[in-house]
């Protein structure tokens, strides 16, 4: 089992930044795949992106090129990185570790708003 905790939301300006975190309650070493979605409302929960423990990437054909994911297994924390954000980008944002049945966070509120 695993616990994950994500933090960084908030209320952003088109075209602005802002890096969101998930902190596992364990090590994340033996987690193999790490990843982000997101649900907007009246929405169905949509992937956004996801790191392998050797460091392979994938992203949703909506983020790419503006959104980054990485982890730090030191810190058992996945971060997502997400740059030039958009109105649509509007959503609750959640962790995900895909271990046993899968395990999420609550989600972290991002708002692209001017």
């Amino acid at each position: 089992q695993v616990q994950l905790v994500e933090s960084g939301g908030g209320l952003v300006q088109p075209g602005g930044s802002l890096r969101l975190s998930c902190a596992a309650s364990r090590s994340i070493l033996s987690i193999h795949v790490m990843g982000w979605y997101r649900q907007a409302p009246g929405k169905q929960r949509e992937f956004v992106a996801s790191v392998t423990s050797g460091g392979w990437t994938n992203y949703g054909d909506s983020v790419k090129g503006r959104f980054t994911i990485s982890r730090d297994n030191a810190k058992n924390t996945v971060y997502l990185h997400m740059n030039s954000l958009k109105p649509e980008d509007t959503a609750v944002y959640y962790c995900n570790a895909q271990i046993g049945q899968g395990y999420w966070g609550q989600g972290t509120q991002v708002t692209v708003s001017s």
